[in-house]
């Protein structure tokens, strides 16, 4: 039996959670009937998936600390049924009930400067840990670039046999409605005359960077959204609201965001470190042109079919660099999608089952 860590229904929907959703709902589809899977849902998680055939555990218990849960609650579960845990959320419990789990990155242990409050510092222990105990224990561990595989590998001298990449996807974009009333609300927000930049702003989504180039570029018009994360908000924020070419939009549903990228000059993705990195794979299916930071698994998943800029670097010119060709992204929404994730996913558990 798989048991699924339902943790992931308790936290903010961000691209670890979605991924979960996403893939999960892709894996039901596959299954047959001689998979035995099932989801173990915390008590207190206020939206629960239905599945035809993953099969939904409720616990009796809700999640009021994730550690409490994923190494007390989640564990016991496991010794229950006698299952095999996976893990989607970075963490899973400790030691040889580690099972199957998924480290799509290892920010907190490569950016520890980025955790600076004694909340965030308490986050970055705990998420070390985390990762640490998957590298060792884990039956199989699960990434989504080779990038972080590989630094999984340098850092804590895992063997490569029992490191997989799945990849990620950005094919629930298709369902999502544009809603143009994004720019009623903001009448100061031209179509196809700014620069779109999307992210929760966290320290590596490197907005000191769209700071630095809107100083030198003040004719060039900049519109940002995403939820602040508490205790990640950067210094540069405080720049960002005393520029008069800068709008920050603050936090903006799918349809609007998805109407933003598809009436923009180009989607900026600076951040400097990333696992990943969905929302440039979101972009693109918009239509929109991208700029991405050359950094972490940026270049891995985009290759020739973005721009590239320097991350620490503002010396450039974006119009100048849009000008220049790049290669069709056809072929990168093609490759990376929840589907193909999910079936790289259900052939890993049915070769360790």
């Amino acid at each position: 039996m798989i048991l699924i860590n339902g943790n992931f229904l308790c936290r903010n929907l961000t691209g670890i959670e979605r991924f979960a959703w996403e893939v999960l709902e892709r894996i039901d589809g596959i299954l047959s009937e001689e998979d035995d899977m099932a989801l173990y849902v915390p008590a207190n998680a206020t939206a629960v998936p239905e599945y035809k055939n993953i099969r939904l555990i409720k616990s009796e218990k809700g999640i009021k600390s994730f550690p409490l849960w994923d190494m007390g609650t989640f564990a016991s579960a496991v010794k229950k049924y006698k299952a095999c845990a996976l893990d989607f959320s970075n963490t899973a419990p400790l030691g040889k009930k580690c099972g199957i789990a998924y480290i799509h990155d290892i920010y907190a242990k490569d950016c520890p400067e980025d955790f600076q409050t004694f909340r965030d510092k308490l986050v970055s222990i705990y998420s070390r840990f985390c990762y640490r105990n998957i590298a060792r224990n884990a039956r199989k561990i699960i990434t989504v670039s080779d990038f972080s595989r590989q630094r999984i590998i340098e850092t804590y001298k895992t063997e490569s046999s029992r490191i997989f990449v799945t990849g990620n996807g950005w094919d629930h974009f298709k369902a999502v409605q544009s809603d143009s009333s994004i720019f009623s609300r903001y009448p100061e927000i031209k179509k196809h005359c700014y620069y779109f930049t999307l992210g929760s702003l966290s320290k590596r989504k490197n907005l000191i960077w769209i700071a630095r180039y809107a100083e030198k570029h003040p004719d060039s018009s900049f519109v940002i959204s995403g939820k602040a994360i508490r205790g990640l908000i950067p210094e540069e924020l405080e720049i960002l609201k005393n520029l008069r070419n800068v709008i920050l939009a603050g936090y903006v549903t799918d349809g609007e965001v998805k109407a933003l990228m598809e009436n923009c000059a180009a989607f900026i993705f600076p951040s400097y470190y990333e696992g990943f990195g969905i929302p440039p794979l979101e972009a693109m299916s918009c239509g929109a042109k991208v700029v991405c930071a050359k950094a972490a698994s940026l270049p891995e998943i985009y290759g020739n079919s973005v721009h590239y800029i320097n991350p620490d670097d503002t010396d450039c010119n974006l119009e100048k660099m849009l000008a220049e060709p790049v290669e069709d992204y056809s072929a990168v929404l093609e490759k990376y999608t929840y589907r193909k994730a999910a079936e790289k996913l259900y052939e890993i558990i049915k070769d360790f089952c």
